[in-house]
């Protein structure tokens, strides 16, 4: 790659990461409720515990959510500052990939690292999105970043320091942030084996380690334990037992849900990381042999890649996100390689043809919802999505398709590496600033809370059975009778809310929900979202001494777990 051109590809990619900023709300599965978390604690200046509505939230740390919340002061516009921490976090990944690359080998092998780990698909997807992984993915490179240099190319202490202290503040960001720690493992392995090798050798320093990562921990740790000693509160002290144990400990060793079999994250490669898995047939013979060389650069990167793996796959509980800090690493050990592998035509035709199929399954899809074929409209109608946003949707794929042909048939088979990288530009251009803002008010349910809005007036709200997207659009902000607690202890509560001024207030609920005490006549079905159907109560049309009588009166219906995918 000629290094002229490299700017420029560096600048769309920004460009392509940064398009649609702004430009649509929260939608699930996670952007509502950290948005929601972090919306309360500007709100109400209480940042330590994060809640979800009027409950604790206690299945992540709320390093995300503090992130988060001081973008907002910053920026003043959550539709900009949510998506922010995820943007700047892929950036950063994307430096540290090009920095490490060049110190490790040169410049030229830096930037097929850069490209390489842009145009995998999970990278860009998870840029686009406000999940904790992105962010997490960037602590965790940059705590790989630090330590390797201090092992391969050090020793520097200061950087093994630094290495230590960012592994404790993603642990706390989300408990597995300490996988960087096991590159020492493999590093160990190898001056077993090279005892006089250049490079870091036994010193004090090394208890540099722990202290640092325990401070870089500590950032919320000290705090939680603070108030945990001051207040005796069962609520609190339930919270640290949830978030601290079951939900790093319990859910590694006996999850409760997305259990997947050993093999589950080798289909996630297979898919989520096109192209580049389609180069692994080339790349695991190149880098066995590398191996056996004993060349320390891959015998770490790659060492601590299959290290992560087993240590997700050895878990019941698995979901696609969880192995995506191994990327960086993965595309530095595969940039030396690439130069080389792009002469080949069997390299250049596969990835060729991975353009030619993306831009044609976008051209068919695209075309059955510009004109509104079967599928297409089965589709909306189950996300509630109106008739007359497909053919909108249908001409951003459509327009997408015939660039990526375009491109094909300017680059053709000699420039098909270049052909991969413009159109991942042209994707995440078109999904940022086209797919997005068109699906937005069905994805995020603004389009059913406006109906709500319409529909009730000046009147209070409340809900029942409500997910955190429903909570976050209204303004001012509901009232909830908590997210966890079974729904009829929720009924209870709510049937005193409305008692005390029922021609004023109204209920919103899931119709699996509702409760027989409502007069059915007057319930109102004011729309779907999320694959949800949603019902509007009038505060007069529901017997509060029924609900009393009956405690409820209605079988539980549990809401999606909250690392559930709507």
């Amino acid at each position: 790659m000629k290094s002229p051109w490299f700017p420029l590809l560096l600048a769309l990619v920004a460009l392509s990461l940064l398009a649609g900023l702004g430009m649509r709300q929260p939608s699930p599965p996670d952007e509502p409720r950290f948005v929601l978390a972090a919306r309360q604690m500007v709100e109400t200046g209480q940042w330590l515990l994060p809640h979800r509505g009027s409950e604790l939230y206690a299945e992540k740390p709320p390093t995300f959510m503090w992130i988060q919340a001081a973008t907002y002061k910053l920026v003043g516009d959550w539709n900009l500052a949510f998506l922010l921490p995820s943007l700047l976090s892929a950036l950063l990944t994307l430096w540290l990939t090009w920095d490490l690359a060049r110190r490790l080998w040169n410049r030229q092998v830096a930037r097929y690292a850069v490209l390489g780990l842009f145009v995998i698909v999970q990278f860009g997807l998870m840029a686009k999105r406000a999940q904790i992984d992105m962010v997490l993915v960037g602590m965790t490179t940059l705590s790989l970043w630090a330590l390797l240099r201090h092992l391969l190319l050090g020793p520097d202490w200061k950087l093994l320091a630094l290495g230590a202290f960012a592994a404790g503040l993603g642990t706390v960001t989300k408990g597995v942030g300490f996988l960087p720690l096991l590159v020492l493992l493999p590093w160990l392995a190898w001056r077993w084996r090279h005892p006089a090798a250049a490079g870091p050798g036994r010193s004090w320093n090394w208890w540099l380690i722990l202290p640092l990562f325990v401070a870089g921990a500590a950032v919320w740790l000290a705090p939680l334990g603070i108030a945990l000693l001051r207040n005796p509160d069962p609520h609190l002290q339930g919270y640290a037992h949830e978030l601290l144990f079951k939900q790093t400990g319990t859910r590694y060793a006996n999850a409760w849900h997305h259990h997947k079999p050993a093999w589950y994250y080798l289909q996630v490669m297979a898919t989520l990381w096109l192209p580049g898995s389609l180069l692994l047939p080339w790349l695991l013979p190149a880098w066995w042999r590398r191996l056996r060389r004993a060349d320390p650069r891959y015998v770490l990167l790659l060492g601590w890649a299959l290290l992560v793996l087993l240590f997700f796959s050895a878990s019941p509980g698995k979901r696609e996100v969880y192995i995506l800090p191994m990327l960086p690493a993965l595309a530095v050990a595969a940039a030396p390689l690439l130069a080389g592998l792009l002469r080949r035509t069997g390299v250049r035709r596969v990835l060729l043809l991975y353009v030619l199929l993306l831009a044609a399954a976008t051209l068919a899809i695209g075309y059955g919802a510009l004109h509104g074929d079967g599928w297409a409209q089965q589709h909306a109608a189950r996300r509630a999505i109106d008739a007359w946003v497909l053919p909108r949707v249908g001409a951003w794929l459509l327009g997408f398709g015939i660039a990526a042909l375009a491109l094909v048939a300017w680059l053709r088979l000699r420039r098909a590496g270049l052909a991969v990288v413009l159109a991942s530009v042209l994707l995440w251009a078109m999904y940022g600033v086209g797919l997005m803002p068109a699906l937005d008010p069905y994805s995020s349910a603004s389009a059913v809370m406006d109906k709500v809005r319409q529909r009730i007036g000046d009147a209070e709200l409340g809900m029942v059975a409500w997910r955190e997207q429903n909570l976050l659009q209204t303004h001012p902000q509901a009232l909830d009778f908590g997210f966890k607690r079974p729904v009829a202890e929720q009924w209870e509560q709510a049937a005193r809310w409305v008692a005390a001024a029922p021609s004023h207030r109204w209920l919103f609920v899931r119709d699996t929900a509702m409760t027989p005490c409502a007069d059915r006549a007057q319930v109102i079905d004011i729309g779907s979202a999320n694959r949800n159907n949603w019902q509007l109560l009038p505060g007069t049309a529901l017997d509060t001494a029924c609900v009393a009588r009956s405690h409820g009166g209605v079988a539980d219906v549990a809401p999606a777990d909250a690392d559930e995918e709507d």
